[in-house]
């Protein structure tokens, strides 16, 4: 089915230019200006592309010009602030005034390359501009689990471009070894998967070497309208997890529609997964099987300050099938599912956010798999109940201390919330979670606490405390969503938070990181763990990192 909307869109991609308007590329995945985009939504309160922020990655174009009514505007900016708003200026040419496109830098390499601060290779004309990156990351790690040196060692490159001012793309490619954490090691050896990466090969006995490709093609199918054909990943949320999806999990292929108009926004997604597999099965050079995803999402800013969402999506629960009902973008998912026998895993989810007083946020997001009041009344925990539930806080600049910025989040996931009685059909991709990487049957706590004294000066502290029930014996108790609900170790009743025995977990991190030039980050991290049933762990880490996300290990 992809194939025949992939030569579809080549076709409407030489057309399009003839018949659009100005696109836009994305924030790469874990760029450095979210932090500031979370301090000028809270601070402008009622931006109207700001408060859609909760689609990441997030519009170049969009963030352009939030910057420019920010500088023009009369909330409080501190010297830090402006500083990070002609940082980022500098990394959105393409779509800063044409002042700051002119900056060039005071010493390029062999005159050749890093003539704007930004780009190795930048290119910005009337009707075309290019900007070619390097990716590093060269970390050394310490766990004190194992007397092994540990590393991430990631080298690539980055692409984005416009032509036109009409179409554009982005493309990321790197090729990674990593020896991660011990306890990273046993959970790619449970799951066959490693965190966020596709296919991978055992790399000198304990280590994994995968590639990490991604590309998107952007164009406006109308004034409103704009189009996303690529692979790669998405995060849909205000919070540090998300339940409707996440970037935990490898990039996908997908067709995604967005409409923003008035004081209402509207995305529409299509999505190739890969089912769960058993690797070894599978033989060198095989064809992975597929499965495929719809998710709707509707966002509605009104007043300015508060923006309510409705969610909705479903998992085909057909190997290698495509379901054509789920292609209307415009119709209930769960009526289709109705309407083609009810076999599939469907969802709805609500999510809220206010922003109040230039300081404060408040967000928070249910999802609904499962859900019958009546059961819910009667207080015995049947396992059909599921749900998940997120509520959070944003305070900037806490105890009046300057770009300190203070988040709080819980998430509550009901046991067997994303898993399926077709195991083809449960809510993930390429055997990881499309959602939360803790899967379910979690109550989770979040604190972050970020700091940036200076400008080139970055401090984050981290702590997630969560209590989980395990499926322990070979029973299933609604923690791992990879297996079958009709699975279940208790026959309809007796499923709560925790169950069997709640389990108490920790995982507590302070990173530091100095930019020695733009996106060229020196930075140490620093994670303890502490897991109920299993013996503390230290894990340390020092090294570079240029133009790429961290890679976290907080789960």
């Amino acid at each position: 089915m992809l194939q025949i909307i992939k030569t579809f869109l080549v076709g409407l991609i030489f057309i399009a230019p003839f018949c659009v308007n100005a696109q836009s590329t994305l924030f790469q995945q874990g760029s450095k200006e979210y932090i500031l985009l979370d301090r000028l939504e809270i601070k402008l309160q009622g931006d109207s592309l700001l408060n859609f922020s909760f689609i990441k990655p997030f519009n170049r174009k969009w963030w352009a010009s939030a910057l420019d009514r920010a500088g023009s505007s009369k909330i409080s900016l501190s010297r830090v602030d402006r500083y990070n708003i002609n940082r980022s200026r500098l990394n959105n040419l393409e779509w800063t005034s044409n002042g700051v496109s002119t900056v060039k830098s005071s010493k390029p390499l062999f005159n050749r390359f890093f003539k704007d601060p930004a780009n190795m290779i930048g290119v910005n004309q009337k009707d075309f501009f290019l900007s070619v990156n390097p990716v590093l990351q060269l970390q050394a790690m310490k766990d004190d689990a194992t007397d092994e040196l540990l590393y991430l060692n990631t080298r690539g490159a980055v692409v984005r471009s416009l032509i036109g001012g009409k179409v554009g793309f982005h493309a990321y490619l790197t090729e990674n070894q990593e020896k991660p954490p011990v306890f990273v090691r046993n959970d790619v050896n449970r799951f066959r998967a490693v965190p966020g990466a596709g296919r991978y090969r055992i790399f000198k006995g304990t280590g994994f070497d995968y590639f990490d490709a991604r590309g998107t093609v952007f164009f406006n199918a109308a004034k409103f309208i704009n189009v996303q054909f690529g692979f790669d990943k998405m995060f849909l949320g205000n919070g540090y997890r998300s339940l409707f999806i996440s970037d935990h999990s490898n990039s996908h292929l997908f067709l995604n529609m967005n409409l923003r108009v008035w004081k209402l926004n509207y995305m529409s997604r299509i999505m190739e997964l890969t089912p769960q597999y058993t690797r070894d099965g599978l033989g060198g050079d095989s064809l992975y099987p597929k499965k495929y995803a719809s998710i709707h999402h509707i966002s509605f800013n009104a007043p300015k300050w508060l923006t309510l969402g409705l969610f909705e999506g479903v998992v085909f629960g057909r190997k290698d099938h495509f379901e054509f009902s789920y292609l209307n973008p415009v119709i209930f998912i769960r009526g289709a599912e109705l309407n083609v026998g009810s076999p599939d895993n469907s969802f709805i989810g609500f999510d809220a956010k206010a922003n109040l007083a230039k300081h404060v946020q408040l967000y928070g997001q249910v999802m609904l798999d499962e859900f019958y009041t009546k059961y819910i009344r009667e207080k015995k925990g049947w396992w059909g109940n599921k749900w998940a539930f997120q509520a959070g806080m944003k305070y900037l600049d806490f105890l009046g201390v300057k770009n300190l910025d203070l988040q709080l989040e819980t998430n509550w996931i009901r046991p067997f919330t994303y898993s399926h009685f077709d195991t083809v059909a449960n809510y993930t991709h390429y055997n990881q979670a499309l959602a939360h990487p803790l899967m379910s049957n979690i109550k989770e706590y979040i604190g972050i606490l970020k700091f940036q004294p200076a400008p080139k000066w970055y401090m984050q502290a981290k702590t997630i405390y969560w209590q989980s029930g395990a499926d322990t014996a070979r029973k299933n108790f609604g923690n791992n969503i990879f297996l079958d609900n009709d699975t279940r170790a208790l026959p309809q009743n007796g499923y709560f938070f925790g169950t069997p025995v709640p389990r108490q977990n920790l995982n507590a991190s302070f990173w530091l990181a100095y930019e020695i030039r733009e996106n060229l980050f020196l930075e140490t991290n620093l994670v303890y763990r502490k897991i109920e049933g299993r013996p503390n762990n230290m894990i340390t880490s020092v090294g570079m990192r240029w133009n790429m996300h961290r890679r976290e290990y907080d789960y």
